[in-house]
């Protein structure tokens, strides 16, 4: 199993592009919650993490999990209201947000029991660990679970316009790294933190992989190798979840490779790598081509491959 922590939130997306004022669509969304998702699509065990509100969105968010397969034990609940993220849609299909947090009932996380025992991996990221008091609980189970010698995947998806000091996050961040197993994070992430691939690497995590859009993605492992896959050729409709998408990817591959153990990246050849890296431009290029945070099926990548 596959522990997914953090928050789920609903994304308002517009109809049409270029216009404020358009309609917004509700789409069911978070980093983690996109993960979880995935992570099930793509023919995983996956588990979900988090706080979600008892209103109407968290009832429908909550279904959806299972709808999807992914097990919700893990799921707390609570009467404050549901996250919301307004997205604006560029002309080159990537998204912006703002977010309406306040008082919302992802960031009252609190840390849970002892993870279910076939837990072999915990992915972390975004939103969750900025918003207290519940990015505290987070991080004491990230620390937790990568003290019992669980797999852990980080996923900072950085948004700076929730962050109300930038050098304190830096400072957390850097922190956490000793701790990680598999940093994913994109160009404008590690532009914004103010790291380099080889710094990355060297505080701690086991490999690094920089996702640059349609140009592809680099992995550097902690030995100082690097390898990298060009971007998959698509039509974009949006970005919406495609980095959350590639987080699922890499995940599940290295699940069907029995590589989700402390230590166990450094087993990985080049063409191991390719293999995986090739595998999340993928999945993430399927995401791409259709509206919100949509991830693909296992069969969907297969034909994708097969074009």
């Amino acid at each position: 199993m596959i522990v997914v922590a953090g928050e789920a939130l609903i994304d308002l997306v517009p109809q049409q592009r270029g216009d404020a004022l358009t309609p917004l669509r509700p789409v069911r969304g978070g980093g983690p919650y996109n993960t979880a998702v995935a992570l099930a699509r793509l023919g995983g065990t996956a588990a979900f993490c988090s706080r979600l509100s008892t209103d109407g969105f968290g009832t429908s968010l909550l279904e959806r999990l299972s709808e999807e397969g992914v097990a919700t034990g893990l799921v707390q609940r609570g009467p404050e209201p549901t996250t919301l993220a307004v997205a604006a849609v560029g002309a080159d299909g990537s998204a912006s947000y703002s977010f309406y947090t306040g008082g919302t009932a992802d960031r009252l996380f609190t840390l849970p029991p002892a993870l279910p025992e076939q837990t072999r991996a915990v992915s972390f990221g975004t939103c969750s660990l900025v918003l207290e008091p519940g990015a505290s609980a987070y991080e004491e189970l990230m620390r937790r679970e990568a003290g019992r010698g669980v797999f852990i995947a980080l996923d900072p998806n950085v948004r700076g316009e929730l962050i109300p000091d930038a050098d304190a996050y830096r400072s957390r961040f850097r922190s956490w790294l000793p701790y990680v197993s598999l940093l994913k994070l994109s160009e404008e992430d590690a532009d914004w933190l103010g790291l380099g691939l080889p710094e990355l690497a060297a505080a701690g995590p086991g490999a690094v992989v920089l996702t640059r859009g349609g140009d592809g993605l680099t992995v550097r492992t902690r030995d100082g190798a690097e390898y990298a896959v060009p971007g998959e050729k698509v039509e974009v409709v949006d970005t919406i979840g495609a980095g959350d998408t590639v987080n699922a990817a890499l995940l599940h591959a290295l699940s069907a490779r029995d590589l989700l153990t402390p230590g166990a990246l450094a087993e990985l050849t080049a063409d191991g790598w390719a293999e995986i890296l090739t595998f999340a431009a993928r999945a993430a290029a399927v995401t791409c081509s259709r509206a919100g945070a949509e991830p693909p099926y296992g069969r969907e990548v297969e034909e994708f491959a097969s074009r």
